[in-house]
């Protein structure tokens, strides 16, 4: 279907590249001294203004940064700098020496060493070098350059949690933290880098993030599933995959070998690697205990940090034995002996007294002349950790054998160091022996992974250099094809499902052709769930969101018949501390927009239905409501967040009065069920313990008319009071022995049947903890509200999403519960009449709507989501009584029933 001209137009605009913010410059003022290839880098890295540089080793990563620098003195004048990690510069001032005559370098670390600033157009230019180190302590302002390059930027890696980090994306911005005055930054921006890592996302983040390309928390959204259960755990969305990585070739350049970008390899074959693994016995005697008490019966490393620390320590001298075995093969060859902890390197040196050592309290002299005496081949044996001498440094010439004393899981450190050997140039077969203990098999095998996974990964982002080249206007076309939807329609008894970009199927009804809307509307950028940009989730911000609601909206009022109503499901929004620049978790009020934008359009705001959700479950994906935090300081914690049904309605056609077109009608007269069929008003599931089990209340009959009673539940809006009665010790003794869903009961109902007291509230839950039986990772105990219009006993498990995640298939990011859609469908509709969706996801509202005797009509994007939605409207519009669904309920729900028993009868003995 074509889009409206003016939504199309929006639509396109979706398309987001990297843009160019650079210079062009006239290919002949490059360096003739430059290889082919980096003299075709050059241009693209210089138009871009910012960009990645993901060069594999040996592919003169170091030239081509101190001539795009060059290249920005030529263009703009001012002062250039190179940021290196220490050890490093020597091999800039070599790469000068031989490559670039028409560039000066000088090592500063204070504003006063540095020379004048350079003048646009030819000529020699300087370009000073510096650490990581002077710039993270502030003793050196980036704003002072014009343009500036990061080599080897692993403080970038360490994305949020490292001062260097903080104090980069501060500094190089712009932004004074001491002063809070905002500058213009660092005009040219680049980094350099041989391997990043393309699984470990959130590097790449934080790159595109210095480089001004998207923030973090933009990327997040946009490209990436939200882990609810730990925060910043991110897993790409298999549909945002090719966007994403298109996304990073726009401003990351990754190369594997010159044919990459169409040049010969010739020269540029690397050595081969033997890699040898060496296992040596743990001390299974020392395996110590769970965190249960229970005895374990091997040591594993991989049950935490304390247990590969006391590993690491434990087989420390076996370890050193095993690499004299392996040194004695060849005691006179040179070899770098790599290590992580400082005992290693003591036991190092005391075994092999002749050997030079680095280590990171080494004064910086020392250190650089140890590490270039060992790369000219002035002695034989270097000691060193990865994160000390793994980067920059070119070790090839004299050195072809490692031995790794010890593994651990970073692998970026141990890729880094392996290839100081395995470069261009090394004329040898290049050796790493890599001793390891048995309890450290697990890290044995997640090194492997890993080292699987980055050559795929490299391949595919070559692949991607490989069939665009260094053309963004290709990269632009491959993006905008994802525009665009077939229409799909399923019709049934009483149902309409439709598969089309809801603007443009809304546009198309009739007026006034709706009962009664409801939906839950994309959180804004929260989730996407689809990879077109159709989807109302691939937007850029807020604004963004609600620009394309303006839209649909005007549609939803015109649809919808006077005088009835619009249920919209929202919930507000965590904004972390980095992107709101206060260094503390807000809110962003997301339903107030939501209120605010449906009033705009014309729709009238009658309630906001506020529907509790569990607080542990919220802190264990957001870190925002940690007990540890609240004992750090209890003015960083906020309180969690329910969601919201704001219920608008659409004005009448006469207002004389208010009453709707066609009003629902309800019946007075209310009728019960048969009163035998009723259960015993408690049950006995304990020694002096009687709870009535939350799906035994007292109901009316189906069909039952409105009571004054629940007239005056559904229009007040009060909370609970406080009161004075006590849940005496003993009461809550007799509950924690029983299974947590009892528990769960047992509190809910004397929550409904006594006035609520916080300092009860808290006491249980203390007492829970007592005795181990406080979940962790949902809350067995909260608040219970009995009021209609505060809603907490939405079983959050009883959606579709049971049904999908046991067919193996993608579940909904945020489901729509049964209990919302079947509380508004009863209140605002009534038999016969149609319910829309205008976001039908897996189609809940469809489902529950035809179940409750109504017609429903819904659109949704997804083609998973609607294939799986026209089963589930297939099975309500029969009668609601499909296999699988149900039945399986039915099952799981017997299944715990005996569960519970066996529990209670272990209790009562």
């Amino acid at each position: 279907m074509t889009a409206h001209p003016d939504y199309a137009e929006f639509l396109k605009a979706k398309v987001r590249l990297a843009p160019s913010l650079g210079f062009d410059i006239d290919p002949a003022t490059i360096n003739p001294l430059l290889k082919p290839m980096t003299q075709a880098i050059v241009p693209w890295a210089c138009r871009g203004g910012r960009r990645a540089l993901f060069l594999r080793f040996g592919l003169h990563k170091t030239s081509t940064q101190l001539e795009i620098l060059r290249q920005s003195m030529m263009h703009a004048g001012g002062h250039a700098l190179q940021v290196v990690p220490l050890g490093v510069r020597h091999e800039f001032f070599l790469e000068q020496a031989e490559r670039h005559p028409d560039i000066e370098l000088k090592f500063v670390n204070r504003p006063n060493q540095m020379e004048e600033a350079n003048k646009p157009g030819p000529g020699k230019k300087l370009i000073h070098l510096t650490n990581y180190e002077p710039i993270r302590d502030g003793k050196l302002d980036p704003c002072l350059f014009t343009a500036a390059s990061l080599d080897e930027a692993a403080c970038l890696r360490g994305f949020g949690g490292t001062k260097t980090f903080r104090e980069f994306m501060a500094t190089f911005a712009g932004d004074d933290r001491k002063s809070g005055i905002k500058h213009a930054g660092v005009r040219y921006r680049f980094v350099a880098t041989a391997i990043p890592d393309p699984n470990e996302y959130i590097e790449l983040l934080a790159y595109a993030a210095f480089l001004g390309v998207m923030d973090v928390g933009e990327a997040k959204t946009r490209f990436f599933k939200r882990d609810s259960t730990k925060a910043d755990r991110l897993t790409l969305h298999p549909h945002k995959e090719d966007e994403f990585w298109l996304w990073v070739a726009s401003w990351a350049l990754f190369v594997q070998k010159p044919s990459d970008l169409g040049f010969s390899d010739e020269g540029y074959e690397l050595p081969e690697i033997d890699v040898r693994w060496h296992e040596i016995p743990s001390d299974h005697g020392a395996a110590g205990e769970d965190r249960n008490g229970q005895a374990r019966m091997f040591a594993d490393a991989a049950h935490g940090v304390v247990d590969a620390s006391r590993e690491k320590k434990r087989s420390l001298d076996a370890r050193v034995a095993k690499m004299l075995e392996i040194r004695a093969e060849d005691p006179a060859a040179h070899r770098i002996l790599w290590h992580d902890l400082e005992a290693e390197r003591v036991a190092i040196e005391k075994a092999i007294p002749t050997v030079k050592s680095v280590w990171g309290t080494l004064d910086d002299k020392p250190k650089e002349e140890r590490v270039v005496g060992f790369a000219r081949g002035e002695f034989a044996e270097l000691a060193t950790k990865p994160v000390i001498s793994g980067s920059g440094c070119n070790f090839q010439k004299h050195c072809w054998w490692n031995i790794y004393l010890g593994i651990g899981f970073k692998f970026h450190d141990f890729f880094q160091s392996l290839f100081r050997t395995q470069r261009f140039g090394q004329t040898r077969r290049v050796r790493a022996d890599l001793i390891y203990t048995e309890a450290e098999r697990g890290t044995r095998r997640e090194l492997e992974r890993k080292w699987r996974e980055f050559e795929a990964q490299a391949e595919k982002m070559s692949a991607i250099i490989r069939q665009y080249g260094l053309a963004e206007q290709a990269m632009d076309g491959a993006l905008k094809r994802s525009m665009g939807v077939t229409r799909q329609e399923v019709r049934g008894e009483n149902y309409l499902v439709v598969h089309n970009d809801t603007v443009e199927e809304t546009r198309s009804m009739a007026d006034n052709s709706v009962d009664l809307i409801v939906t839950s509307i994309p959180f804004s950028t929260q989730y996407e769930y689809t990879p077109s940009f159709n989807d109302f989730g691939h937007t850029d911000d807020d604004a963004h969101f609600w620009a394309q609601m303006d839209f649909l909206t005007p549609h939803l009022l015109r649809v919808l018949k006077p005088g009835r109503v619009a249920c919209i499901h929202v919930k507000d929004r965590i904004v972390p501390g980095g992107i709101n620049g206060l260094g503390f978790q807000t809110i962003n009020p997301f339903s107030d927009d939501c209120a605010a934008h449906f009033r705009r359009h014309g729709f009238a705001l009658l309630s906001r239905v506020t529907i509790g959700t569990d607080v542990v479950r919220e802190n264990n994906g957001s870190y925002r409501l940690g007990w540890t935090e609240q004992c750090k300081d209890g003015t960083r914690m906020g309180n969690g967040m329910p969601e919201y049904v704001l219920r608008f309605r659409k004005p009448p056609t006469d207002r004389s009065n208010g009453y709707a077109d066609q009003p629902v009608v309800k019946d007075k007269n209310l009728s019960f069920a048969d009163p035998t069929e009723q259960p015993d008003k408690a049950l006995s599931i304990g020694p002096g313990v009687r709870l009535v089990p939350h799906d035994k209340k007292l109901r009316p009959a189906p069909g039952a008319g409105y009571s004054r009673g629940r007239w005056q539940v559904d229009a007040h809006g009060v909370w609970r009071s406080s009161g004075d009665r006590p849940l005496l010790p003993d009461e809550l003794r007799r509950l924690i022995h029983l299974h947590p869903k009892l528990i769960y009961r047992g509190w809910k109902k004397w929550s409904e049947e006594n006035p609520y007291d916080h300092a009860i509230h808290v006491e249980f839950t203390e007492v829970l903890a007592a005795e181990g039986r406080l979940p962790s990772k949902f809350m067995l105990v909260p608040p219970h509200v009995e009021h209609d219009e505060i809603w907490t006993d939405v079983a959050r498990m009883r959606t579709l999403n049971m049904l999908q995640q046991r067919k193996g298939r993608e579940m909904h990011l945020c489901p729509l519960q049964f209990d919302i859609v079947e509380r508004e469908i009863e209140q605002h509709s009534m038999p016969d009449e149609t319910v829309f969706d205008p976001f039908g996801g897996i189609m809940t509202v469809p489902y529950c709507a035809l179940r409750m005797g109504r017609k429903a009509v819904a659109v949704e994007l997804n083609p998973d989501y609607f294939a799986d939605g026209c089963t589930y409207a297939e099975i309500a519009a029969g009668g609601g009584q499909g296999p699988g669904l149900f039945d399986l309920l039915a099952a799981e729900q017997s299944a715990a029933e005996m569960e519970d028993a066996s529990e209670m009868d272990g209790a009562a003995e």
